[in-house]
C-alpha cells in the first residue's frame, strides 16, 4: 500500500511540475471577459486552452503535453485583429500584463522578456539610422559609431540567446549593417538586396509565428525609394517583390505558402492595389488553395473581386408585367442605388419609408429595390408604399441567386452604382447611404 501511495505521489508531482500557466492581467478590466490560447503552426493554428477573465485577471492552464512555440492569445472578435503572441517554451510560467493602450509587458518568462527587449533596443538603434539620414547628416565618424552600436546590440543578443526559442527570431532579424558610409538610396537598396541573408524561411519555428509573415509582408510593401512614382509603377514593383517571395518559399509546405500569399492578398486589397491582388490570386493563391483543399478562400476572393469598388455590378433581371427588365438597361441617372430588402423584415419596414421620402428629392438618382421574398402577397402591399423605387421580386428569399451573387448577409443591404453600373460604395446603413450621396 505504501508503494502504491508513493507511486501516486510521484506521478502527481511530475504532472504538476510539467504543467505550466500563462497568466496575467487585462486593462481596462471591464473591457475583457474571455481569452483563448492557440498554438501557431505553419499556416494555421490549434486550440490549446481558454478561460474567463475575471476583474481583469486570467490564468490559462497549459496542458503538460502542449508543445513549445509561439502561442496566440485572442481576447475579442474578430480574432485576426484582437490578439497578441507569446513564446511558450514548456519550461517556465508566463506572467504578463496587457493594456489596450500601452500594449504588453512581462513580469516572468525570460524568453518573452528578451524577445521584447531585443526588438525594442534594435529598433531604437535602427531609428537612429533613419534620423541620421533624414537630418541630412553626412558625418562618417558618427555613421561609423552607429554601425558599431548596431553590430554590438545584435551580436550581444545572438550570443546571449543560444539554446533559446527566441534565438531563432534574433538571428533571423539581423539587420543590414553597412561596412562603410552609404547614401540614403544606397542604404535602402542594399538593405533590400540583403533582406534574405539571415531570414531562413524554411525555419518552422519562424513559420509557426507571426514574425516571418510580417517580415515577408514588409519586404513586399516597403518602398526602397523616397521618390514618388505612379500607382501602376508601384504595382509593378510590388509584383516583382511577390515573385521574389515566391522564389524564397518554393521549398516550404503549400499550407504555409497559402497563408503567406493570402496575407499579401489581404494587404494588397486593403491598400487598393487591385491589380496586385489579382496577380497574387491568379498566379499563386488559387492553385495553393486548391492544393490544400481550401475552397472557401477561393470563393471569398471571387466574391470580393465581383463586388469590389470599380467592378461592374452583377446583372439583375425581373419581370414587369410581360416585359423583362435588367439593371444594365436602366437609364437617365447619374447614380443608381440597389437595395436588397424583404417585406417581412421589420428593420426594413422601419428604415425604408423615411429613406424613400429622402431619396425622392435626388433627381439624378434611381433606386432599384430587390425584394427577397418567400411569396408575392406581402411584397406587393409593402412595395406599393415605396412608389418612387423600381421594384424587382426575387423569390426564394435567402435561397435567391442574388443572395450569393451580391453576398447578402442582412437586409437591407445597399449598393451605390455610377452611371455605367459600376460599384461606387456599399454603405452599411441608410444614414451612411445619404451621407455618401451628399458628398
Amino acid at each position: 500500500m505504501r508503494n502504491i501511495l508513493l507511486f501516486a505521489f510521484v506521478v502527481i508531482t511530475s504532472f504538476l511540475n510539467a504543467q505550466h500557466t500563462i497568466s496575467g492581467t487585462f486593462s481596462p478590466a471591464k473591457d475583457f471577459t474571455w481569452v483563448i490560447a492557440y498554438q501557431i503552426k505553419p499556416g494555421t493554428q490549434a486550440y490549446i486552452a481558454d478561460t474567463a477573465v475575471e476583474d481583469g485577471r486570467f490564468t490559462l492552464q497549459i496542458p503538460a503535453n502542449a508543445p513549445s512555440g509561439t502561442y496566440r492569445l485572442v481576447y475579442a472578435v474578430p480574432q485576426e485583429e484582437f490578439y497578441f503572441d507569446v513564446i511558450y517554451n514548456g519550461k517556465e510560467n508566463v506572467q504578463l500584463a496587457f493594456d489596450a493602450r500601452q500594449g504588453i509587458s512581462f513580469m516572468s518568462s525570460e524568453e518573452n522578456k528578451i524577445f521584447h527587449s531585443y526588438f525594442k533596443e534594435v529598433t531604437g538603434v535602427k531609428q537612429e539610422f533613419m534620423d541620421f539620414y533624414s537630418s541630412g547628416n553626412s558625418d562618417k565618424e558618427v555613421y561609423g559609431k552607429l554601425t558599431e552600436k548596431l553590430e554590438a546590440v545584435q551580436t550581444s543578443y545572438e550570443q546571449g540567446t543560444e539554446g533559446m526559442i527566441v534565438h531563432n527570431f534574433v538571428k533571423a532579424n539581423r539587420p543590414y549593417i553597412p561596412t562603410e558610409y552609404e547614401t540614403t538610396e544606397s542604404y535602402w537598396q542594399h538593405k533590400k538586396e540583403n533582406f534574405f541573408e539571415y531570414l531562413d524561411v524554411k525555419n518552422t519555428v519562424l513559420q509557426a509565428s507571426g514574425f516571418l509573415t510580417e517580415k515577408l509582408t514588409s519586404y513586399v510593401f516597403t518602398p526602397v525609394s523616397a521618390e514618388k512614382v505612379s500607382k501602376a509603377a508601384t504595382e509593378r514593383t510590388l509584383q516583382e517583390n511577390i515573385k521574389t517571395v515566391h522564389g524564397q518559399l518554393k521549398e516550404t509546405a503549400p499550407l504555409y505558402q497559402m497563408h503567406v500569399f493570402h496575407t499579401l492578398w489581404n494587404k494588397a486589397t486593403s491598400n487598393g492595389f487591385d491589380d496586385t491582388a489579382d496577380f497574387i490570386f491568379t498566379s499563386y493563391l488559387k492553385d495553393l488553395a486548391t492544393a490544400t483543399n481550401n475552397q472557401k478562400i477561393i470563393t471569398d476572393i471571387e466574391t470580393n473581386n465581383r463586388l469590389r469598388v470599380g467592378a461592374k455590378a452583377p446583372e439583375i433581371t425581373w419581370k414587369d408585367g410581360d416585359a423583362t427588365k435588367r439593371l444594365s438597361d436602366l437609364e437617365d441617372a447619374e447614380c443608381y442605388v440597389v437595395i436588397f430588402w424583404s417585406s417581412t423584415c421589420s428593420h426594413c419596414l422601419r428604415e425604408l419609408p423615411p429613406l424613400h421620402k429622402k431619396l425622392a428629392n435626388y433627381k439624378n438618382v434611381k433606386v432599384l429595390a430587390v425584394g427577397l421574398e418567400e411569396n408575392e402577397s406581402t411584397w406587393k402591399t409593402e412595395s406599393a408604399k415605396l412608389s418612387h423605387f423600381e421594384h424587382a421580386l426575387a423569390l426564394g428569399k435567402w435561397d435567391s441567386e442574388y443572395v450569393k451573387t451580391y453576398a447578402i448577409q442582412r437586409t437591407p443591404t445597399y449598393y451605390v452604382l455610377d452611371s455605367d453600373k459600376r460599384i461606387l460604395a456599399t454603405p452599411q446603413s441608410d444614414r451612411s447611404l445619404v451621407e455618401f450621396l451628399n458628398n
